[in-house]
């Protein structure tokens, strides 16, 4: 258990720099976001309030107040949540292959060591996933931070309303996808995110284990996985068969599940068996 403790700590610590960065570039990102684009709705607001002779209570009949969701929903705030998931759906295959095309070919030097090949597999996965839960905390904490700079900038007579951090993810359906608002659509949507990264896992352990071959077996695994956990919905789309959201939901997650420990099983086989040092 120490040993993949300290491997987990390896993996974080050899992407903490970028990581930190993706950090900072959120924060910076949003921050400005918020002054700028809160700015910019204000001077509008007042352009037209003083061409059209409104008060600010006319002007918010006529034409409605700001919203924190005109924020939400620009390049400031959302381009930075994308960077960071394009950064670690990249790193899903960078944390593989940097240790095999390194300039000291690590992989043979981690591959050597006294401890499970399932646990440099487990290792590298559970960095990536511990990753992606630092940067949902990460948003959460910025969120009502970035809400209440927004509320103190904005007169209170311009306000459509003052919206908690729930109202404001419920109402961005990125936010919805990255912080679900109930437990059973978080368990969910990080079922499935574990279920593409060990299917991913998966298929870089064919392509080192065949290399040619493997790119296509790799391929096939990928959509054989596809298919079984998308069953449920196939069956529904050619009216066979009707599922209830909930047969449908645990029908889903399960088959995602086995889909998870498939994965993890074949993955480390081949890890164990196939790639050799």
């Amino acid at each position: 258990m120490m040993r993949y403790i300290k491997l987990v700590n390896f993996e974080i610590n050899r992407f903490s720099k970028i990581y930190l960065t993706l950090l900072l570039i959120t924060l910076l990102s949003q921050f400005a976001g918020v002054l700028i684009v809160t700015k910019s709705l204000l001077n509008d607001a007042r352009k037209t309030m003083l061409q059209e002779k409104l008060s600010e209570a006319a002007y918010l009949s006529e034409y409605g107040g700001i919203d924190f969701i005109h924020i939400s929903n620009t390049l400031w705030f959302l381009g930075p949540i994308a960077l960071s998931a394009v950064a670690l759906i990249f790193y899903m295959f960078l944390i593989w292959y940097r240790d095999w095309f390194g300039k000291n070919t690590f992989i043979y030097r981690l591959l050597m060591l006294p401890t499970s090949r399932l646990s440099i597999y487990l290792s590298k996965a559970t960095a990536i996933f511990l990753m992606v839960l630092g940067l949902i905390a990460w948003q959460m904490i910025l969120l009502p931070l970035e809400n209440a700079l927004f509320n103190s900038r904005v007169p209170e007579a311009l306000l459509t309303m003052e919206r908690s951090t729930f109202s404001i993810a419920k109402a961005n359906e990125i936010l919805m996808l990255i912080m679900p608002s109930t437990f059973k659509g978080f368990l969910f949507s990080y079922c499935i995110g574990l279920m593409v990264m060990s299917v991913v896992f998966t298929a870089i352990m064919f392509e080192r284990s065949f290399r040619m071959k493997g790119i296509l077996l790799g391929l096939l695994y990928g959509g054989v996985a596809a298919a079984l956990f998308l069953t449920p919905i196939f069956i529904m789309a050619s009216g066979t068969f009707h599922f209830y959201s909930n047969e449908l939901f645990g029908l889903l997650l399960t088959l995602a599940i086995i889909v998870i420990g498939v994965s993890i099983w074949l993955g480390s086989w081949l890890l164990k068996n196939r790639v050799t040092v």
